[in-house]
């Protein structure tokens, strides 16, 4: 035809080699096709579960997780197929799963999730089972269904605890949250998520973990840590620990870990866990009425025998899988800390080092930085004066 001349045999292979991945020169290949099927159904299975449509979630396969989510106040929902690997009519899809809680995650959560899938008489594919990915961290509607109680700053969910049980957990959260703010200020979402499973070794399973590390601490909080605002943290309660505390101790650590999601922003790599800790254990014991020898039996009896530390806690004196005594004396080391900053410098002084330590790129020369120009002192300094007001209080 005028104007037009025929391709090479090269020109044609180039083109075929650069639309490959599209077309494959003969249109898309069947795993290709299969994966877009898939993600297709999981779009429609995701759509489900935020319209609270059972019957449309029965549609795409099996019922799971949808009975055990469905209190569950979902902002959004959404999987993207990573990988698909087929066998006849047969399929293994591995997911990533983002999700938001409707009024308290900022941004989505995201995990990795395997579905086994197969296909009908009719050649559309369903899901047969859907889990977390391996050695990833179960959700709680994975352990069952989810009961939800709801307050004005909080919300509980939980599995295997009874609504009455559950309500008592949000009586704390809804103390924690306004005494946090009392101490933090009010920039942070001043709203807190608490997950109450049903046993120890279940909350190891939200951990992605093992019960051994976890035994005897009774509530932990996750989040992303470092700069910026915190998308979702998670307070997540150890039943058999926490159901042995007294009323006190109860609200103490509720009280603990909510500070903990108020400062997640500003609680960095550069720091030190006595801080952060200290600090949370700070707020949780502001305003309860304990003495520093209730609070810090340790190191009572360290000072006691003369033995009290020389340098304030390391961070891998903060393990839960090391020794019970140095975890208890490192806790209560970070608490004094902090509670001498407030006494000798001002609580408006301990909030402003907190945030000026946090606000380096990196641990080296954050805490000594802050110390100077907030404080000013330095480490030495502090350290002695620290010893001596552990001498002070607990001798």
């Amino acid at each position: 035809m005028a104007g037009r001349r025929r391709m090479s045999g090269s020109s044609m292979t180039a083109v075929c080699l650069l639309l490959a991945s599209l077309t494959a020169c003969g249109g898309p290949s069947p795993a290709d096709t299969a994966r877009h099927q898939v993600q297709l159904l999981l779009d429609r299975r995701a759509v489900a579960v935020l319209h609270h449509d059972p019957a449309a979630f029965a549609d795409t396969g099996a019922r799971a997780p949808y009975t055990d989510l469905s209190a569950v106040p979902l902002a959004a929902w959404s999987y993207r197929v990573t990988a698909l690997r087929r066998s006849g009519g047969t399929a293994t899809a591995e997911a990533e799963l983002s999700y938001r809680l409707t009024g308290y995650d900022t941004a989505p959560v995201t995990v990795a999730r395997t579905l086994t899938l197969s296909t009908a008489a009719d050649g559309a594919w369903y899901v047969d089972s859907e889990r977390p990915a391996p050695k990833t961290a179960q959700q709680l509607w994975d352990q069952g269904r989810v009961t939800v109680v709801r307050g004005a700053h909080s919300i509980v969910l939980g599995v295997g605890q009874s609504e009455g049980t559950l309500r008592a957990y949000a009586g704390l959260a809804e103390r924690a949250v306004p005494a946090v703010s009392r101490a933090w200020g009010e920039d942070w979402s001043r709203r807190v998520v608490v997950l109450v499973p049903g046993s120890l070794d279940r909350m190891a399973a939200l951990l992605g973990s093992t019960a051994a590390g976890y035994r005897g601490i009774a509530a932990v909080t996750t989040g992303e840590t470092g700069g910026g605002r915190a998308p979702a943290d998670r307070v997540i309660v150890n039943p058999d620990a926490y159901g042995v505390l007294g009323p006190v101790g109860k609200q103490v650590v509720l009280t603990h870990e909510t500070t903990h999601v108020a400062t997640r922003a500003h609680t960095t790599a550069a720091t030190p866990l006595w801080l952060s800790e200290g600090y949370a254990d700070w707020v949780g014991y502001r305003g309860a009425g304990r003495t520093p020898d209730e609070v810090a039996p340790e190191l009572q009896r360290a000072v006691a025998a003369g033995e009290e530390p020389a340098a304030l806690p390391a961070d891998a004196d903060f393990g839960f899988a090391g020794d019970a005594t140095r975890l208890a004396q490192a806790y209560e080391g970070g608490w004094l800390a902090c509670r001498m900053i407030a006494a000798h410098w001002g609580e408006d002084r301990l909030d402003a080092f907190y945030r000026a330590v946090g606000a380096h790129q990196r641990r080296a020369g954050a805490v000594e930085d802050a110390l100077r120009t907030v404080l000013d002192t330095t480490l030495p300094e502090f350290t002695a004066r620290w010893r001596a007001y552990l001498r002070a209080q607990l001798g």
